[in-house]
């Protein structure tokens, strides 16, 4: 592409994937499942495309979302990160017999270990956190469907509900709402409560050096935040949007609120702090479903599952012999755990 809306792109893509000859083409966004999409030469290959999900920022995003709606019924497979979010292609024209949920996964094992908890010890020291504080942790991108206004209001009913409990909330990411959420926070006498910590290339020593997770977004579809705060042991408390419900259960593996609601989250987030055994049961749980049902080689045996779907159809010939020997496609597929994911 040698220039933005470069034409020639759907011709090359063609030439490309008809030298390369691939058994399955997979793509990831909505530029990639357009030009596909164009190009009827590269159409004739088996074509599994993955939503990832979409934001709604501003115009030009909404545009693009709607003709990422009209690519993805022509693909042979539709992969995406949630049931609800299933749901929504569904109602959008995707056929629901090509669409296939597949959950995010994490390698829950790098996770812990005596290297995270250390550089956690210094962190905290760092940002001269007292040994009586809790820690509130919230990880994610500060755009308005991630609900972070709700978590500071959260946070200023959690101080008027339990005044007897020292909390701190260490907020990780960055994006267009800091700077209204940072004066809200200041409206609010917050201020000092809360602990900005941009954008961080290794999330892990917060996962160990905090209480708790707060996850209090308006959407979701998979979020890896969840996933790593389950990997680390860390309670959650989160809205009941998207596909979290699908990936933890309310009073078992997490504590679930509705969305836009900062009092009943303020009241869960007490709960988790309060002490007791709500804490460590929930962190327990968590941890043994994200092993069982969200281990990188659980998606790598779902999404191979998926791939032997699309080459044993009618009319693709003999490429079912490629996926016969399970060990062997495992072996050559593994750099897909590497996939990105939204």
């Amino acid at each position: 592409e040698r220039f933005r809306f470069d034409a020639r792109v759907i011709s090359a893509l063609g030439r490309i994937i008809e030298s390369r000859a691939p058994d399955i083409v997979q793509t990831h966004n909505v530029k990639s499942h357009f030009l596909f999409r164009l190009s009827s030469p590269a159409r004739r290959r088996p074509w599994i495309a993955f939503h990832h999900g979409y934001t709604t920022t501003n115009l030009k995003m909404r545009a693009y979302n709607q003709l990422d709606r009209w690519s993805l019924r022509a693909a042979d497979r539709v992969v995406t990160v949630s049931h609800a979010f299933a749901r929504d292609l569904a109602r959008l024209g995707v056929r629901p017999d090509r669409i296939r949920v597949l959950h995010n996964s994490i390698d829950a094992a790098r996770a812990n270990g005596e290297e995270i908890r250390e550089e956690a010890r210094s962190l905290k020291e760092r940002m001269r956190i007292a040994s009586d504080e809790r820690i509130i942790l919230a990880v994610g991108r500060l755009s308005r469907e991630k609900g972070h206004a709700d978590l500071i209001d959260a946070l200023y009913a959690f101080g008027r509900i339990h005044g007897d409990l020292r909390a701190r909330l260490i907020v990780v990411g960055d994006g267009p709402e800091r700077e209204r959420l940072e004066a809200s926070a200041a409206r609010l006498g917050l201020a000092d409560r809360i602990i900005w910590a941009g954008q961080v290339g290794n999330v892990r020593p917060y996962y160990a050096m905090s209480d708790l997770l707060a996850l209090p977004s308006h959407s979701e579809g998979s979020p890896n935040v969840l996933l790593e705060a389950m990997a680390a042991k860390l309670p959650v408390v989160a809205t009941r949007v998207g596909g979290v419900p699908e990936i933890v259960t309310h009073g078992e593996s997490a504590l679930l609120v509705r969305p836009g609601d900062p009092d009943a989250m303020a009241h869960a987030i007490g709960a988790v702090l309060k002490g007791g055994a709500i804490a460590g049961d929930l962190a327990l749980r968590a941890y043994a479903t994200v092993v069982s049902r969200h281990s990188p080689e659980a998606r790598l045996r779902a999404l191979l599952n998926i791939y032997g779907e699309l080459v044993t159809e009618p009319g693709r010939g003999d490429l079912s012999k490629e996926f016969s020997r399970p060990d062997d496609s495992i072996s050559r597929a593994a750099v897909l755990d590497r996939e990105p994911t939204a």
